[in-house]
């Protein structure tokens, strides 16, 4: 396992996953970070757009998995539930342990997972020790807590190197 920040990809948002890309690169289960990748802070269901593009992932043959760090048990499995993909909440990403669940649960490898995470040092630094491809996407929003601007100014070097070297899905 190798230490690592940078991501694989890094794009502006989910919506610039092709889930053909993905299914074309090998990919079958795709993990996803909730807050502020899939849908903003204490918004309790997906929206119309995350629905469509889960849908594609689906015919794709990609499974989305939502892993996240929300310490609330309700918000991750009521997202979920809505959604109808499996989730682990309180993940303790960047720790290894619920990455190779969640790939275990789904009968994945690491080389037919990826993680998609708004959060260098959760979502991709737990991503690389986890073996998976990476993809950086930028938060949905950063309003209402100073200390996510603190984290993202933080992360921002990692951000301009990743894109530098930006591979294509």
């Amino acid at each position: 396992m190798s230490f690592s920040l940078l991501a694989d990809w890094v794009g502006g948002s989910i919506f610039e996953i092709d889930p053909a890309a993905l299914s074309g690169c090998g990919i079958r289960l795709l993990l996803a970070d909730l807050d502020n990748t899939l849908a903003p802070y204490g918004v309790p269901e997906p929206d119309e757009r995350v629905r469509d593009w889960e849908a594609k992932l689906k015919r794709h043959g990609v499974t989305l998995f939502i892993l996240s760090n929300n310490r609330h048990p309700q918000r991750s499995g009521r997202f979920s539930k809505a959604l109808g993909v499996p989730f682990i909440g309180h993940a303790g990403k960047p720790k290894r342990p619920s990455f190779v669940r969640a790939m275990e649960q789904m009968g994945c490898t690491q080389a037919q997972t990826a993680i998609v995470g708004d959060q260098i040092f959760t979502d991709i630094l737990g991503g690389n020790n986890a073996g998976v491809t990476t993809l950086l996407v930028e938060p949905i929003r950063l309003a209402g807590n100073p200390g996510r601007y603190l984290r993202y100014a933080v992360e921002w070097p990692f951000r301009v190197l990743a894109k530098r070297r930006r591979r294509a899905l």
